[in-house]
């Protein structure tokens, strides 16, 4: 197996801001992940891919992005009762096709409550809106099949569509439809879709998200399986005081620039891993 992988997993507002966090630091301790030769983004991680790959920015450039002030956001809701609502349907569902019917039922059904403007919301965060040069791919999953697809350059659909429907969490945001199809939050088939790395021998995955559970497969399971077909892997998550930064609604746009911070500060715990799967 050859080439590098960068994985970039779901976790809001906040996961967007640790994960800048993260790519800044190790950037600055001596690792720059955005060479990678594919980047696999879900939900946030889709933002932060996109923008990483737009060849405009730099992780320092996007990291003073997090820091400035918050204009032009809406916070939305993801706390305890979102939550048991989505476990409970995990519970009831026999695997995650199942479980991304049943959350695409959740979405459709709570679409006419949810208001226009998410798209142009997205589309003011990008930094471009065409695909990059660099290999970016983007989770969602079909509302009515529950099958998980990877939007690519290749696909066919506008890149803010991709990234849209990527961040559709399910009765918090509106599906998007595209082709014909309602499409629905990445992160209901896995926080990080790290298994589509399959085939690259260095894997680096950035997972807001630790947890998973019933036919959510977590980052760490994923990348376990990577190792075990040869792959040389590395999955951070946050620690305590990244989690603490994040407070208890990862939806909320002014949680931002502490994620980001907590991120940065993260990452030098981390160089000498990253490095020994990265090469540098």
């Amino acid at each position: 197996m050859t080439g590098t992988a960068l994985v970039l997993g779901g976790g809001g507002y906040t996961g967007v801001g640790w994960e800048i966090g993260m790519l800044a630091g190790l950037v600055e301790a001596g690792v720059g992940l955005a060479t990678a030769d594919v980047v696999i983004g879900t939900s946030a991680g889709s933002l932060v891919g996109a923008q990483l790959t737009s060849g405009r920015l730099t992780p320092d450039d996007l990291f003073a992005r997090q820091l400035a002030p918050v204009t032009g956001e809406t916070a939305a809701r993801m706390g305890a009762r979102e939550l048991a609502r989505f476990a409970y349907l995990a519970l009831r569902s026999r695997d995650a096709v199942d479980f991304g019917v049943r959350m695409g039922r959740l979405a459709l059904g709570a679409r006419a409550a949810t208001g226009p403007g998410r798209r142009d919301a997205i589309a003011r965060r990008l930094v471009s809106h065409d695909w990059p040069a660099r290999r970016l791919m983007i989770t969602a999953v079909n509302a009515a099949t529950g099958q998980r697809t990877a939007f690519d350059d290749t696909s066919g659909v506008e890149l803010v569509d991709a990234v849209s429907a990527s961040c559709a969490v399910p009765g918090v945001w509106p599906p998007v439809r595209i082709g014909g199809r309602w499409w629905i939050d990445g992160g209901v088939h896995s926080s990080a879709n790290a298994d589509l790395a399959a085939g690259y021998g260095r894997v680096v995955v950035l997972a807001p998200i630790a947890s998973g559970g019933g036919p959510v497969a977590t980052a760490r399971s994923q990348g376990a399986a990577l190792a075990r077909r040869g792959a040389r892997v590395c999955v951070l998550v946050p620690d305590r005081a990244a989690r603490a930064a994040f407070g208890r609604n990862v939806l909320d746009p002014a949680k931002r620039a502490d994620a980001a911070r907590a991120g940065r500060r993260q990452a030098a715990a981390h160089l000498k891993e990253v490095a020994s799967v990265w090469g540098e």
